[in-house]
């Protein structure tokens, strides 16, 4: 009989609070936080500091290990979210759940960006391409190509007619959306152009780059009478068409260099929501944030720049005079010109402990302050700045949830209650079934570690050496034994005994003894441990593992071996030798049989421990083995290594039985509960993961099969892609293309097109012999075929058609054949009668007239198709204009009744944001009176 296995699944993901491969962003009420975590966003509370929700993708619908790469949040309560693979999802914020997915891109969406309505969005990715995404309709619009490197990001101009895009290879594109074609190519930056921004009245656009200067841009508008209108700081500047051809349709104008703090390179700009702030995020610790001055402020700044170099130059006239020379400097007063620093002042720089990642301006304006700002670091912490006049304080710092930096060891209790992480500076105590942060300990480096039996003690040892004795219940350090003179590399209990065994870089094995003493009735009891016996080994020990009857100690040693001896004696009993490279990780099944070793020659053997003879050798991982994990009474293995994968082994059968996918970075460490129904991992990027047994069965054979398939299905998505064809060149002024993709999606979909055709084609035949039957009066009942399910031919192809995903839809369509195309278009007619399906047979139609022009006009059939679905359509499309038209009018009409009844609902709101801006101004006014006054007192005293 062939045997069958229980799959494990992941069941949870914990410890991550920011991961680096995306920015973050506050949702538009200010109240929540978005951050990514890997392949999840995390949706933090920002006022209580915790994650409130997830939006986790289905398992089934995201690749493995699939890491988020951009957010960005709209208007309303939806969010977009970029991944590696390219696909975007669109999330329903307050209900958690995933509206539609956009699959288009090649590469990982880099940029995304919402216009001011919510109802375009605009993404960048490292396929070089911008796509333009109607979110209401879900679907892609158009593809815009030009750019040679990756796009770092986009901005809506002109109130969404225009778009913005920055790219790794030093040039901005400004894009035309009505016509589709890019408008102007700026030059002139020295390096790649990081990110862009735009300040929400549309007077600058800034862009940074690593140049140590952010270079600004005034934006041109086009006013109502067709004349382009340049606003230069307030001052509208009409152009009347006297300028050259080339420069009349340029939107961008430099407008001037500001010189930046830092050297490192800019990571994200960002104006706040008044726009009346900008910060400047570099590759470092600090953001840099300028105060954005007013009209009045702005030439008042310039004025005093000037009059000081009137007065400069007064100083200088006499010798100037004497040289025979005239001074024209006193001129400049006429013609007064705003430059950059006159609008943009540094006016703070927030230092953060670490590197930053990404920032995000809350769209709440406090009261206290000017703005605040969140940070994410790359250290897995979020940061909280309040940016005042003159100082900027940390608000709130979101830490405890999270390792600063690798999990390095996950050990679990005896009852499989908690669990116990160590990184390079704190212990985590956790509850491995909810995944909350319990505890959290203080310590140096850990390395290794484990939980005494009644869960009231932790012993973690350390790379300095040390042996750090942790009270899980006080959640301290009661005391830190100095231990080895190298880090402790590796813990092992003794079984059946209040003891266990440490392994060193020292070349020393060491046998403890712990207990729990109490000086005096009044002191409380603490654990103290003692060394017992030591055994000296010739290298470096990686790695100690204890037979489950106690009578067997292994050893890994630098050199490749593994020594086996007798516990009670210390005899000296086998030596396991064949690994190429040190063996990092061993454990001894239950019954003490075999012994399984990982190496960092990615090989893991299987030893018998009676006569040390290895069994077999496997070639397990693609990277060096870090952890290996009998399942408790079973010669099942699971292994871990810096592939990013967990591997689950049969090592009787010699065989893979499952390979589990869902870290993104090298795994570490691995926990085995006692019953074997779930297992612990911890890895380099911070998470640490549950997988949880099911009681759904498999089978060896099965799981080689699908091995097969995936492989399979990777190489038709390489060819898909062609991405081993040469690229086309695409011409400099750039190109229009369609914006979905082809994918194994889309393919299915055209296969259940065409089989809805073919059923329904044989089904109409069938209609027609029985009408004819029926005439010449042989009536026989007819029975409708059940594939149908119970609808006509036309609703059946309709069904298959609604059920491609609306952003598929173009692509489903351009991969069927002429001849079906025909069958396609003769439905149209019908489905038109039906209001809910206009759109739909509108899309198709042209679709399908675009991509069969040429064939449709040549093929005399297709023309009494086509004059009916001219006529039919237009008609149809008009109706469903007019009901909206209707429909808008009278909600305009109901809003103007409720207006003139009440104030409140609105009006107040654009009053009270007026308000609140002019308070801002009038406050940020009083402190800069306030500073000059204190300036000129400090000079009037010295």
């Amino acid at each position: 009989m062939v045997k069958a296995y229980l799959r494990y699944e992941p069941a949870a993901a914990f410890g991550v609070i920011a991961s680096v491969g995306s920015n973050i962003a506050y949702d538009s009420s200010g109240k929540h936080l978005l951050t990514p975590a890997l392949e999840k966003v995390g949706v933090w509370h920002v006022r209580q500091g915790v994650c409130t929700k997830t939006l986790d993708p289905s398992a089934s619908s995201r690749g493995p290990s699939l890491g988020v790469t951009s957010i960005a949040t709209s208007p309303s309560a939806l969010v977009a979210v970029g991944y590696a693979d390219g696909s975007i999802r669109i999330w329903d914020l307050e209900k958690g759940t995933c509206e539609t997915t956009l699959n288009g891109h090649k590469g990982a969406v880099t940029a995304l960006r919402y216009n001011k309505l919510g109802s375009l969005l605009a993404s960048g990715s490292k396929d070089n391409d911008v796509i333009l995404w109607d979110v209401v309709g879900e679907t892609g619009l158009f593809r815009l190509r030009g750019h040679r490197d990756q796009v770092t990001d986009v901005v809506f101009l002109d109130s969404g007619k225009k778009l913005v895009s920055s790219s790794k290879d030093k040039f901005l594109r400004v894009w035309d959306l009505d016509t589709q074609h890019c408008m102007q190519i700026v030059g002139g930056h020295h390096s790649e152009i990081w990110s862009i921004d735009i300040d929400p009245e549309e007077r600058y656009l800034v862009t940074g780059s690593a140049d140590p200067e952010l270079r600004f841009y005034s934006v041109k508008h086009e006013s109502g009478d067709g004349h382009s209108v340049e606003n230069v700081d307030g001052n509208e500047v009409a152009n009347n068409g006297d300028l050259s051809s080339q420069e009349k349709w340029n939107v961008l104008k430099q407008f001037g260099e500001l010189q930046r703090q830092s050297k490192d390179r800019v990571g994200t700009l960002r104006f706040n929501k008044s726009g009346n702030l900008l910060a400047c995020q570099v590759a470092g610790k600090t953001v840099e944030i300028f105060r954005v001055l007013d009209e009045a402020e702005s030439k008042h700044k310039a004025k005093r720049r000037v009059h000081r170099k009137e007065k400069k130059s007064a100083k200088e006239e006499h010798k100037v005079i004497e040289n025979g020379e005239t001074s024209h400097i006193a001129g400049e007063g006429a013609s007064l010109l705003v430059t950059v620093p006159d609008v943009f002042k540094l006016i703070q720089t927030v230092r953060a402990s670490k590197k930053i990642s990404s920032i995000s301006f809350s769209p709440i304006i406090p009261k206290s302050s000017l703005a605040t700002i969140a940070l994410s670091l790359n250290n897995n912490l979020l940061e909280f700045y309040s940016i005042e006049g003159n100082a900027t304080n940390k608000t709130l710092a979101i830490e405890l949830q999270g390792h600063r930096s690798d999990v390095r060891s996950v050990t679990l209790s005896s009852d499989n209650s908690l669990l116990m992480s160590t990184s390079h500076n704190a212990v985590k105590i956790w509850n491995p079934s909810t995944g909350s942060c319990l505890r959290t300990i203080d310590s140096e480096f850990g390395l290794c570690g484990f939980i005494l039996p009644q869960n009231k003690y932790g012993l973690v040892g350390t790379k300095g050496g040390k042996l750090e004795i942790i009270d899980i219940g006080s959640g301290t350090c009661i005391e830190a034994v100095e231990a080895h003179g190298g880090s402790v590399r590796s813990v092992a209990a003794v079984p059946h005994e209040n003891g266990f065994v440490t392994g060193s870089a020292d070349k020393d094995v060491k046998f403890w003894e712990y207990r729990v003493e109490q000086k005096s009735a009044l002191d409380p009891k603490h654990l103290k441990v003692s060394n017992v016996r030591t055994m000296k080994m010739n290298d470096e020990v990686l790695a100690v593992a204890v037979s489950p009857d106690a009578k067997y100690i292994a050893v890994a040693l630098l050199d490749n071996t593994v020594k086996v001896f007798y516990v009670d004696s210390l005899k000296f009993f086998l030596s396991l030798y064949g690994h190429k490279l040190p063996v990092l990780c061993m454990d001894i099944s239950s019954d003490g049989e075999l012994i399984v070793t990982g190496s960092a020659d990615k090989d893991l053997k299987i030893w018998g421990l009676d006569f040390g003879d290895c069994h077999k050798s496997l070639f397990a991982h693609k990277e060096s083995i870090t952890a290996v994990k009998f399942v408790r009474s079973t010669h099942y293995v699971f292994s871990v290594g810096k592939d990013n994968l967990v591997k689950y082994w049969d090592v009787d059968k010699f065989e893979c039985l499952l390979t589990l996918e869902g870290h993104h970075a090298d795994v570490w460490c691995i926990a085995v509960s006692n019953r074997g129904d779930f297992i612990v991992t911890g890895s380099h990027d911070r998470s640490i993961r549950r997988w949880d047994r099911t009681e759904e069965p498999f089978f060896i054979e099965e799981e080689k099969e699908k091995r097969l398939e995936e492989e399979l299905e990777t190489d038709l998505e390489n060819a898909f892609e062609n991405r081993y064809a040469p690229k086309e060149e695409v011409p400099e002024e750039g190109a229009v293309a369609l914006a979905g993709k082809k994918s194994k999606e889309t393919l299915s979909a055209t296969d259940s097109i065409l089989d809805a055709l073919d059923i329904a084609e044989v089904e109409l035949k069938r209609m027609t012999d029985y009408e004819e039957e029926k005439a010449r009066g042989r009536v026989a009942e007819f029975q409708p075929n059940v594939i149908l399910l119970g609808l006509s031919p036309s609703e059946y192809v309709l069904r298959a058609l609604s059920n491609v995903q609306t952003s598929d839809l173009e692509q489903t369509l351009l991969a069927l054949p002429f001849s079906d195309a025909l069958k396609l278009l003769a439905y149209l007619k019908e489905w038109t009668l039906n209001p809910d399906k206009v759109e739909l047979v509108c899309r198709i139609a042209t679709v399908l007239l675009q991509t069969h022009y040429n064939q449709l006009v040549t093929t005399p059939a297709a023309r009494p198709v086509l004059t009916v679905l001219k006529e039919l359509l237009y008609a149809r499309i008009k109706e469903c204009k007019d009901t909206l038209g209707f429909n808008l009018a009278a909600m305009d009409h109901l809003k103007q009744m409720m207006a003139t009844r009440s104030d409140a609902l609105f009006r107040d709101a654009k009053a009270k944001l007026q308000e609140i801006r002019s308070e801002n101004s009038k406050r940020l006014e009083a402190r800069i009176e306030t500073r000059e006054e204190k300036r000129r007192k400090k000079k009037n005293k010295h």
